[in-house]
């Protein structure tokens, strides 16, 4: 063999030297180590608690989305207008590679969706700096604000939104839902955790209200049919005809040109047509034409663009960001706190919707789910080692575990997320390998050598040390470059490497030192309990024991 292969045996051995004069203290004072898993289990429920919470890592996939809203009472060609403008000042950007966007979505014709393409990772910086960036050069349009977030490969929720997350507030009276709305904007505008709040609900649009006077119109003989067919083709794009070509067909539409609908002025100029008729002394009346405006009057008045509707109650939608370094767990938790601060009455219900909502469901599932876990490997571990005492101890080795990954993501300044949650169930089907091949040679050792369970579980951790060392090594690798990685969707990557590297560092330290004392304290019990059962079972049969 080699240098590098006989400096890397001189390491081991060296280690294990370490390891047998350090496990031999450990098994002579077995309560301080059962002492320090109580504590390291205890840790764990506390940082648990404490930790930031949230449901997807944010990804920096180089893409934005956007909503665009102007006044509520802008027509589609403003609309268009400010879309344009917007979308050059973007284009202007030195990270920004290119611009979409339609008008007419979201709520109404006052809303445009736009879509940015940042050039490569290398090329800007990261994408919240840009974010940042873009926000305070598209506020100098006037009369449009545009919401902006970051473009998610895992998005929860198919409705429109005008940021990464989403909260509805539900009532049965729509006009204290109209009172109460602006007031919750305004207070969760205030927090500085949050960013870019916005509101769905529009209902200060403008409309040209038409009151017909039916008498005036009955003296001219006009029905209310004739004053609808009217307006109708003025203003309501009627098909006449179909112009049919060899290979194509195109339909024949009839309207005022487009100059006469910027305006309200268009409806004088409006004429409705009476046809030929007999009066009632049988004189015939030409057909004619009279001025709408003699017939009716016409004023803007203000009318909801939409009334957005949820679980059939009127709803209003609200629209978040966070703020760079805020959790979604912070998030929810102060914005139900200022619900309940401001007073909104209880016939307003607010309730957390998409992702905000699948990442609350999510957070009461994930006890449950780690518990799920644990009572599975209980019962395999059971039918392995046809034993109730054995699992327990390779349980055992799992509290520390968790405590290094939840100290490794509060270390490196990462959420407890789904993510995180997947490498943590990892982590469990790694680390509990430890005990296994301690336990599995310590028991062979009972049975062939009959060994007391001290030496046995002595021997068992000196001859299993290079295997573990070497297993945990080759998995603390293999995590390195999900925890270090960088590049396009890191972000998703980077949890699950971390938990599983601080994981595996925390545990290897500690478990080889108490799962061997945790073994020999369960095999006093077992011990203990074979002892009481079998007096239990010979004072029955009237036995001496």
């Amino acid at each position: 063999h080699g240098r590098f292969f006989t400096l890397i045996g001189n390491g081991f051995d060296g280690l294990q030297t370490a390891y047998q004069s350090s496990l031999r203290w450990a098994l002579n004072h077995s309560r301080i180590m059962m002492l320090i898993l109580l504590a390291t289990i205890g840790l764990n429920v506390y940082l648990y608690v404490k930790i930031d919470k949230g449901f997807f890592p944010n990804q920096d996939a180089g893409r934005l989305l956007g909503e665009v809203q102007t006044d509520q009472g802008a027509s589609f060609w403003s609309l268009q207008k400010k879309l344009y403008e917007l979308s050059d000042l973007l284009l202007k950007d030195p990270a920004v590679s290119n611009v979409a966007g339609f008008g007419g979505a979201g709520a109404g014709t006052n809303s445009a969706r736009v879509f940015v393409v940042l050039k490569p990772h290398d090329q800007r910086p990261p994408i919240n700096e840009v974010m940042g960036r873009l926000r305070a050069q598209v506020g100098r349009i006037p009369g449009a604000t545009l919401h902006m977030f970051p473009a998610q490969e895992l998005r929860i929720g198919g409705r429109p939104s005008f940021g990464s997350y989403d909260y509805a507030l539900q009532s049965d009276d729509l006009a204290l839902l109209r009172e109460w709305l602006p007031k919750v904007v305004a207070a969760l505008s205030k927090l500085p955790q949050l960013n870019d709040v916005s509101t769905s609900q529009q209902d200060k649009g403008q409309q040209i209200g038409l009151v017909v006077d039916r008498d005036m119109a009955a003296r001219y003989g006009i029905t209310q049919a004739m004053i609808d067919s009217s307006l109708n083709d003025a203003f309501g794009q009627r098909q006449v005809s179909v112009i049919y070509n060899p290979l194509n067909q195109y339909r024949v539409m009839m309207e005022l040109a487009p100059e006469y609908w910027q305006s309200a002025e268009a409806l004088k100029q409006v004429y409705i047509n009476v046809p030929a008729s007999r009066s009632a002394n049988g004189e015939i009346i030409n057909a004619h034409q009279v001025p709408l405006s003699t017939l009716a009057s016409f004023a803007p008045t203000n009318a909801p663009l939409s009334v957005n509707h949820q679980g059939q109650f009127a709803a209003a939608s609200l629209s978040f960001n966070l703020q760079p370094g805020v959790s979604l767990s912070t998030a929810t938790e102060l914005i139900e706190k200022t619900m309940l601060e401001i007073g909104v009455p209880s016939s307003i219900q607010g309730s957390f919707q998409g992702s905000a909502k699948a990442f609350q469901e999510s957070l009461r599932n994930q006890p449950f789910l780690l518990l799920a876990a644990l009572v599975s490997i209980y019962l395999v571990l059971g039918m392995l080692y046809e034993s109730y005492i054995h699992p327990l101890t390779i349980l055992s080795t799992l509290p520390s575990a968790g405590v290094g990954a939840l100290l490794a993501l509060m270390v490196c300044d990462n959420e407890f997320s789904i993510i995180a949650l997947i490498g943590v169930i990892l982590l469990i089907g790694i680390v509990k390998k430890n005990a296994i091949m301690m336990i599995d040679f310590a028991l062979q050792t009972e049975r062939e050598q009959g060994l007391d369970s001290r030496e046995a579980i002595f021997q068992a951790c000196l001859l299993r040390f290079r295997p573990i060392m070497m297993t945990t090594l080759a998995a603390l690798f293999g995590a390195l470059p999900l925890a270090l990685g960088s590049g396009y969707g890191a972000e998703l990557r980077q949890p699950l490497g971390i938990t599983i590297v601080g994981g595996l560092i925390f545990s290897q330290m500690l478990t080889l030192y108490t799962t061997p004392v945790v073994y020999l304290y369960l095999d006093r019990f077992r011990l203990w309990s074979h002892s009481r059962l079998f007096n239990r079972t010979a004072s029955k049969a009237g036995k001496p024991a």
